[in-house]
């Protein structure tokens, strides 16, 4: 399952998860929409797409895709290749449309988050080690360090980018 950044307002504008599986089949075959308004469609060597905007405003998307043996039966069909680039460029049209940024910037959004990501771990991680080393250090700040910690691990775990504010306050703590 793959979570893709969305450009603030288009979820709005676009009509929300019924917007979203109008735009698919634009792009994809098939296409089923749920009572939740997840869709399902497929393409090409897109076996089984599934999306929708998820409640935290991300494009929630669980792509399956030919592979292995059934791969190479599908390129060395006729017109084989030429349906997989037509795969690839409708998949990519549609996460354009989707999320309101080009490849370029989905990937910088990615590389964004991940950041985000690595620095609360590195802030977790110093801390428990600070308190591990220092005797200095009150027993309510470390309290109150556990507390924040077990904020960032459930945000972290819950695939939730934990933001800056958040971090530094842990790192200032102690």
């Amino acid at each position: 399952m793959e979570r893709f950044a969305v450009k603030r307002g288009l979820i709005k504008s676009m009509g929300g998860n019924a917007g979203l599986a109008k735009l698919a089949t634009q792009y994809f075959d098939n296409i089923q929409v749920d009572a939740d308004g997840v869709f399902k469609g497929s393409f090409g060597m897109l076996a089984s797409l599934e999306a929708s905007f998820g409640d935290d405003g991300k494009l929630v998307v669980e792509v399956i895709q030919i592979k292995g043996s059934a791969l190479g039966e599908f390129l060395e069909q006729d017109g084989g290749r030429e349906l997989a680039m037509e795969s690839r460029r409708r998949w990519s049209g549609f996460l354009d449309e989707a999320t309101g940024y080009s490849a370029k910037q989905r990937g910088d959004k990615a590389k964004e988050e991940a950041k985000k990501f690595a620095k609360a771990k590195s802030a977790i991680k110093m801390t428990l080690k600070s308190i591990e080393m220092s005797s200095s250090v009150s027993q309510e700040t470390i309290e109150q360090a556990h507390t924040m910690i077990a904020e960032l691990e459930k945000m972290i775990e819950a695939g939730e980018p934990p933001s800056e504010g958040k971090v530094k306050k842990l790192s200032a703590l102690i």
